[in-house]
């Protein structure tokens, strides 16, 4: 069993940020914003902070195409995206042939239990 989330004003601040965004943003764009909303917070705790978040399932991280890790709040359970490389504005995607297709090779190479992740990058129809 794993150990309760500590509850923090750093947390606290991090969770108010993402319920009003739904971009993906760095470290470094939460610790400016919070910066920004008078919110003094270490940009190591924002990083830590950030990781403990998305253990718990509070956030998503994916990786952008520029190998910069970036963080979302995002819907329970699995999931994938598709996010424009433009203004990184992100949409919640089903794939169920993805998933038809995982699960099937897996069981021909002899894999139980096996995951995946997809993120798909475009334009946006703005961009």
């Amino acid at each position: 069993m794993s150990a309760p989330v500590r509850q923090t004003r750093q947390r606290a601040a991090i969770r108010h940020l993402f319920s009003r965004n739904e971009e993906f943003r760095t470290a470094q764009q939460v610790h400016a914003a919070l910066a920004a909303a008078g919110d003094k917070v270490g940009l190591a705790t924002v990083y830590r902070t950030l990781q403990s978040m998305v253990e718990s399932d509070e956030l998503d991280a994916v990786r952008s195409p520029d190998g910069e890790m970036t963080y979302r709040a995002c819907s329970s359970g699995h999931h994938h995206h598709l996010i424009c490389r433009n203004c990184g504005k992100a949409v919640e995607i089903e794939a169920h042939a993805v998933e038809a297709w995982a699960a099937k090779v897996a069981a021909e190479y002899g894999f139980r239990d096996a995951g995946h992740e997809l993120e798909m990058f475009g334009l946006c129809s703005d961009c």
